[in-house]
């Protein structure tokens, strides 16, 4: 009986992967003719959402349904279950793809069937409302604003002119550029910037955060891994830099007025080529708060674990 078992076993995990691994793709293809800026919204279910822009009046779509089917007439079945919506409303696009409600019980494989990925070009000038349960998210240079949600995947964004809100439960978040305000959230992955030109905000819960190029307010907190920012030119606001487990290193500009205040539990504060009134502590030590170049915007620098340096370019 148990060599049965054990066979019975077997055989189902085979033909469990063998199922797994059988896939039929459809493509849909679908363009939009628009006449001035607007907001391009895509929602699926555990599917990769790609958008870049395109230097004319129209926003093409590309979905591709990659169903988990061993035949053109199970592929056809499956996909009777799945809504599939493109539309315009006015300058307006909206792609989505909804499948029916998983029923209860117990169920090998993913949920559901068919993965639906979405391939979409816009005018520069479009905003994007991007949501997947589990996919990647990229999106290229745009003008327009950009909100992004996916439960698992990383997102890569490139050069955006409007603000920015974007967010993993997963992955890694990275950015070309902000033009405006950014918000940056994943809750185990590293989070990159390259250059921030407005009040950016990046929280990551286990992960590194690296941001190039500051411009204005910065706002970083990371629960397990390491912080490194570059200050460029004079700070328009302040800026407050936190890690739980990891070191905080930042670089300024020779002559760059801001007060410090770097406290850190775990390890010593250093601070290389920089004028700095000293108001408490020192450098070599656990705390180290003065004006540097005559004082400015706050600059607060926090870990409970590491070592936290401030350093001329």
């Amino acid at each position: 009986m148990k060599t049965s078992r054990l066979f019975f076993s077997a055989a189902l995990l085979a033909a469990f992967v063998s199922t797994a691994h059988a896939k039929i793709e459809r493509l849909v293809e679908k363009t939009f003719t628009v006449s001035a800026a607007g907001t391009l919204h895509v929602e699926t279910h555990g599917g990769n959402i790609k958008v870049a822009p395109s230097n004319d009046s129209a926003v093409k779509i590309t979905v591709r349904q990659r169903i988990r089917a061993d035949t053109d007439a199970e592929a056809d079945e499956i996909l009777k279950k799945l809504t599939l919506t493109l539309e315009q409303s006015g300058n307006d696009v909206t792609a989505s793809a909804r499948y029916e409600s998983q029923p209860s019980g117990f169920h090998f494989g993913n949920w559901p069937p068919v993965q639906v990925d979405f391939a979409v070009s816009v005018p520069a000038s479009f905003a994007t409302d991007l949501k997947t349960s589990g996919g990647i998210v990229q999106v290229g240079d745009l003008n327009g604003e950009v909100h992004a949600r996916t439960s698992g995947g990383n997102i890569e964004l490139g050069k955006i002119g409007g603000a920015v809100d974007a967010s993993t439960s997963g992955g890694n978040v990275t950015l070309a550029e902000g033009r405006a305000d950014v918000k940056l959230h994943t809750s185990g992955g590293h989070i990159g910037v390259n250059r921030a030109v407005g009040a950016t905000e990046l929280k990551t819960s286990g992960g590194n955060i690296t941001i190039d190029s500051v411009e204005n307010s910065l706002h970083a907190s990371t629960s397990g891994g390491h912080v490194r920012a570059g200050i460029v030119g004079s700070l328009k606001g302040d800026c407050d830099l936190h890690t739980s487990g990891g070191n905080v290193t930042v670089t300024i500009d020779q002559g760059t007025p801001c007060h410090l205040d770097a406290s850190t539990s775990g390890g010593n504060v250093s601070a290389d080529g920089v004028t700095i009134a000293i108001e408490k502590g020192g450098s070599g030590k656990s705390r180290l708060a003065g004006d540097i170049n005559g004082g400015g915007p706050l600059l607060k620098l926090r870990s409970s674990g590491g070592s936290i340096g401030v350093k001329v370019r």
